[in-house]
């Protein structure tokens, strides 16, 4: 069952957490009422009481949260100060829809985007496919939305990738190598590869094959091109966005595994948003115009050109089934 559940996730990088703008700040809410009704991978500050795997919005309206600025992050997959202006048009017609000043967070890492989540400092985020199962357990996140190609079609695959020039022609010959993974967390970036190289090929870490970690899909990417690292596992939407944007060539790297496809970043809200507020957000996702826009400049180079309605229950499915297999806890990211 392993073999055919692992062919990959998009990844996370957890690292220390920065300080999120204070400007965001709100207060944690309150802890959940002891008998309500969650899975039990949830954290206990949060009910479930319709089934579907994420968060309920708090009964009591004074728990909500319902700020003058809207902190936004998107999923620190590679330079923050990039995607800043690549987000600029979507925010500004988020702010149109919503009636609120919307300011972009740069996270550096994976761990400081779920902590800003979970202490009430952000409010709305692309967290990544891996870390979404811990964002919508330990931080309350109800991914809605995903990027999608014109044709309704998403995702993305993991590669297993080696420098151009290198010996290595099979995922057998990295046997006794160096193997670069983005940060313990990630799907595809270590834990779909990993529970891979084990189920399929018998390739267990510290034993076959010596794990280091990169912090991140582009600096594993731009590690093999350079040929600091031997081998790495990345999400290939990333290194297509980085070939087309120049950062390197094609030639310089060498595809040797290929997952099937699995879904991407995943758009939503903090659970305890006003509930009017939250549908604004909603409407400003599935109302915007890419044509002409800077999202459209940067993530058609891998083919999104909308944003397409998702649920967690149903999209993160074999994600779930991914980390149920390697023993993972989601409210100890």
């Amino acid at each position: 069952m392993l073999a055919t559940i692992i062919l990959a996730a998009c990844g996370a990088q957890p690292a220390t957490p920065a300080a999120p703008p204070t400007a965001a700040s709100e207060a944690p809410a309150a802890a959940a009422p002891e008998a309500c009704p969650r899975p039990a991978e949830m954290d206990a500050r949060f009910c479930d009481a319709d089934g579907d795997l994420v968060a309920d919005a708090p009964t009591d309206p004074a728990l909500w949260v319902n700020p003058d600025t809207l902190i936004f992050a998107y999923t620190p997959v590679e330079d923050p100060a990039v995607y800043r202006d690549v987000w600029s048009d979507f925010l500004t017609h988020m702010e149109a829809v919503t009636g609120k000043k919307v300011e972009f967070f740069p996270v550096e890492s994976n761990a400081a985007q779920l902590e800003a989540m979970r202490a009430g400092r952000l409010h709305v985020a692309g967290f990544n496919t891996g870390s979404n199962p811990f964002a919508v357990n330990f931080a309350g996140f109800v991914p809605f939305a995903m990027m999608a190609a014109e044709d309704g079609s998403f995702g993305y695959e993991m590669e297993i990738i080696v420098p151009a020039g290198s010996d290595v022609q099979a995922i057998e010959d990295l046997r006794g190598r160096q193997i670069a993974f983005t940060s313990p967390t990630s799907n595809s970036g270590f834990k779909a590869p990993s529970a891979l190289l084990d189920a399929q090929f018998g390739m267990v870490e510290g034993t076959d094959f010596e794990a280091t970690f990169s912090g991140g899909h582009d600096n594993s990417i731009l590690g093999v091109a350079n040929e600091d690292y031997e081998a790495a596992a990345i999400a290939n939407s990333v290194m297509t966005r980085m070939i087309e944007r120049g950062a390197l060539t094609a030639d310089q790297i060498r595809t040797i595994y290929t997952s099937d496809t699995f879904p991407t970043t995943g758009y939503g809200h903090v659970y305890n948003l006003d509930p009017a507020l939250a549908e604004k957000v909603r409407e400003a996702f599935f109302s915007f115009e890419w044509a002409g826009s800077s999202l459209e400049e940067e993530f058609s180079k891998s083919g999104e050109a909308q944003f397409i309605p998702i649920t967690y229950q149903e999209y993160w499915a074999v994600i779930r089934e991914i980390d149920a297999a390697l023993g993972v806890v989601y409210t100890q990211p």
